[in-house]
């Protein structure tokens, strides 16, 4: 695979961003009613992260992830860049302010275990502590077993049921971790 890049969503990228979704959770049977598919988000990633204490990341690869970050006026993806897979953080709704929530992490099928997981991960701890947040938390399912072990080494721990209100009831599997 080409070198890999971390950077933040522009709205360019949204429809890139919506298959890599749409691909990656019927994988594992995440499809229907209480998951992340489904929200109203995944059509315009780019606006919904558009705020406070909330940033949305790509993983690019292909020629232009070894190239300097583009303006955004630049538009669609430089020519050999793919994005193969996403993250993002903000606040946990329902929360005291200062949790806030792992959002759409995943990687399409080709990017894994490469790295990509690592720096979406550190990219999304970073920015959610430079935003102030105190704590982090995820909501997963019992069949994604590689992403958990992913924030298991990121120093996530095992709840024992959901906080806030994320809307996601389709999850079995929820994770928090100091920053």
């Amino acid at each position: 695979m080409h070198p890999m890049r971390i950077r933040p969503i522009t709205s360019a990228d949204n429809r890139a961003v919506a298959q890599v979704i749409r691909t990656v959770m019927p994988e594992f049977n995440c499809v229907g009613e209480g998951f992340s598919i489904n929200d109203p988000e995944v059509d315009d990633m780019a606006a919904h992260y558009n705020s406070p204490g909330a940033t949305f990341f790509v993983l690019e690869t292909g020629a232009a992830a070894g190239a300097p970050p583009r303006p955004p006026e630049w538009g669609e993806l430089g020519r050999g860049a793919e994005i193969v897979g996403c993250a993002g953080f903000a606040p946990l709704t329902g929360s005291d302010g200062k949790t806030c929530e792992l959002r759409k992490m995943y990687l399409l099928p080709s990017a894994r275990g490469q790295g990509g997981g690592k720096m979406l991960m550190t990219a999304c701890l970073e920015g959610a502590r430079q935003a102030g947040y105190t704590q982090i938390y995820l909501e997963t399912v019992t069949a994604m077993e590689t992403a958990q072990q992913v924030y298991l080494r990121s120093g996530f721990r095992y709840i024992e049921g959901p906080l806030g209100a994320t809307g996601h009831s389709g999850c079995d599997r929820f994770m928090i971790r100091d920053l």
